[in-house]
């Protein structure tokens, strides 16, 4: 730590060094130049009036020497004039001497005004400057008397070559003493710091090595050294009040979230932190899991997103979610992970057997004794657990293991994984009860059978599956013969019986997958889906009209009531590719057979739909 600030003061001095000599270098090379400017132009000006007074007195043929006397001035190398066009011209000689040497002379003459450059290596520099003599008529001095020109225009120029390397020679030596005070600067700083920064660097890395120790759950107090000041030494002692007071904080909040959830999957104590750390995440995983199931719409998705819990979070590869409707004493394995669902049969046969169901606790593998006889394997380890998700049907979380150790690991976190499951009970029972009222809603309450609104709900799904799949589907229209001399003779009581009567009966003649509609009053639809053919749906529709021909319905002391229906019969997609179009169909044929003398089955027949309009 002590190398690396003494390190870091050393570039810091360097840099500092190297920062003043540049701009020393840089203002020093700035005044040279603009002082060799203003020296040029102070020089133009002497050579110009001298070159007027050898002109008044006709002395030209001396402005060489003149010249060469002016270019012995210190720092001055050389000094040329340079001759316009316009004089030339005007006076017909042409002096090869006095014409422009360079690109910089000629942009002069054509601009007519001032213009330098910089010369220069490491150790010299020259400053080329090149200033315009422009006509004027003033000061006593009229150029326009002699020469055949405007005011302003260019006659010719003054060069200069003039040298500033003095400056750079200061500018080198500044560096070598520059340089110097630096060297002595870190012999200094290493000295101060040897002695005023050891107790601060030591003071330091003792709390960098506490800081390490309390993320892994060390909470050491500070020695501090000697040689520290007042303030140092009152931080330090705020830091070890710190420590103790984030040292029993730290253990009691641990224990506190520990009680909050049970959880005890901890590190006797070796880093309460990372125990609080890891507890908290598990709380907001809990509360985003319970987030997430609560926009589910359906429990197959809660069912789903638990099973994902136990796969992905608890490494759980073996379990079944199992439905028990105790009113109903019926079974339903909803989730099965894994082939390891070991009392499924005697689950099936008698539900009320389940020991977590009816004792409402957990039941799990014991050493010595079978907790549950059910369970068929003898070598594998089970645990199965109870959850109340309403008030008749209990859900049983059956885990099984192939070790003992996979046991023990599951009891270790179970307090965390029932967690999971609380949170998932509400919204499975909220599920259950959106089910009853929305099947409760797709009912008729006096047969039990589905309603027309169904019936136009389901059919938006069929119809689309029976195109893709190329199934047939049956339609069968019934309608109670007489049903009003029912009602009218026997009264409503009797008539109601007679509706439940026949839909019995069409429950019990038709298939699992056919679907029975109370379609409104004493008129019934049956839905006959993946029928072969049209044979097959009139056969079922004669065994209909048959069983309702032969049931005898008790009707009050001991009287006996025998109905008839009339059946019309319709095919999709072969009579029509719109169900409502099979439907009318065979309403259409049900409304021949009525029309022709009731209790028989008609197929539907184009020529029928012109019968009918007739009417």
């Amino acid at each position: 730590m002590r190398k690396n600030i003494i390190f870091k003061y050393i570039i810091m001095v360097a840099v500092l060094a190297i920062v003043i000599t540049a701009l020393s270098l840089y203002n020093l090379r700035n005044i040279g130049i603009k002082s060799a400017i203003h020296n040029a132009e102070a020089l133009s000006e002497v050579i110009k009036s001298g070159l007027t007074s050898h002109m008044l007195n006709n002395n030209m043929h001396q402005v060489d020497t003149f010249i060469d006397s002016v270019s012995n001035i210190k720092n001055v190398d050389k000094i040329w004039l340079v001759r316009g066009d316009l004089v030339s011209n005007q006076f017909k000689n042409i002096d090869k001497t006095k014409l422009p040497k360079d690109a910089l002379d000629k942009s002069v003459l054509l601009t007519g005004k001032m213009q330098y450059e910089i010369q220069e290596t490491f150790t010299t520099t020259n400053v080329r400057v090149t200033i315009p003599y422009n006509a004027i008529a003033e000061k006593n001095i009229d150029c326009l008397q002699c020469h055949n020109v405007k005011q302003g225009e260019t006659l010719g120029a003054v060069s200069l070559m003039l040298d500033i390397s003095t400056l750079k020679q200061i500018g080198i030596e500044s560096i070598y003493i520059i340089s110097l005070i630096v060297i002595l600067t870190i012999v200094i700083i290493i000295f101060l710091s040897r002695k005023i920064l050891r107790p601060y660097i030591s003071l330091f890395n003792r709390f960098s090595n506490n800081i390490n120790c309390a993320v892994t759950g060390k909470f050491n107090q500070i020695q501090p050294p000697r040689g520290i000041t007042s303030e140092m030494l009152t931080l330090t002692q705020e830091y070890n009040k710190l420590i103790v007071n984030f040292r029993e904080t730290s253990v009691d909040i641990e224990k506190k979230l520990q009680g909050f959830i049970g959880y005890n999957n901890i590190n006797n104590g070796k880093d309460p932190l990372n125990d609080s750390k890891e507890i908290i995440d598990n709380l907001s995983n809990l509360y985003q899991f319970k987030k997430e199931i609560e926009l589910d719409n359906t429990r197959d998705e809660i069912y789903a997103r638990l099973s994902q819990i136990f796969l992905n979070k608890f490494g759980i590869k073996n379990f079944s979610f199992v439905e028990i409707d105790m009113l109903k004493q019926k079974m339903s394995a909803v989730v099965k992970e894994g082939n390891m669902f070991h009392c499924e049969k005697t689950m099936s046969e008698s539900p009320e057997l389940c020991r977590a169901a009816r004792t409402k606790s957990d039941v799990m593998s014991m050493d010595f004794h079978s907790t549950c006889p059910y369970f068929e394997n003898k070598d594998k380890y089970y645990y199965c657990t109870n959850i109340d998700i309403s008030k008749n049907i209990y859900l049983i979380i059956n885990f099984v293991f192939d070790t003992k150790e996979e046991l023990e690991n599951l009891k270790e976190q179970f307090t965390f994984i029932k967690s999971y499951i609380n949170e998932a009970a509400p919204s499975l029972e909220v599920k259950l009860l959106m089910n009853a009222l929305k099947e409760s809603a797709f009912r008729d309450g006096l047969t039990g059978l589905y309603n027309r609104k169904f019936l136009e709900e389901h059919t938006k799904k069929l119809i689309p599956q029976a195109k893709r799949e190329n199934i047939n589907v049956g339609v069968l229209m019934l309608d109670m013969d007489h049903f009003k001399a029912v009602n009218d003779e026997y009264g409503h009581d009797i008539g109601d019986k007679v509706l439940k009567e026949l839909a019995r009966i069409l429950d019990e003649t038709v298939r699992e997958s056919d679907l029975v509609i109370r379609y409104g009053g004493e008129e019934f639809i049956v839905l006959l889906v993946g029928v072969k053919s049209e044979e097959d749906t009139i056969t079922v529709a004669n065994k209909i009209g048959q069983r309702v021909r032969e049931n005898e319905i008790d009707v009050y002391a001991g009287a006996k009531l025998k109905k008839t229906i009339s059946i019309g019969v319709s095919m999709f997609p072969q009579d029509s590719t719109s169900f409502n179009g099979v439907v009318k169909n065979a309403d259409i044929a049900l409304y021949e057979a009525k029309s022709t003398g009731r209790d028989k089955v008609v197929r539907f027949k184009e020529e029928q739909v012109s019968s009918v309009d007739l009417f």
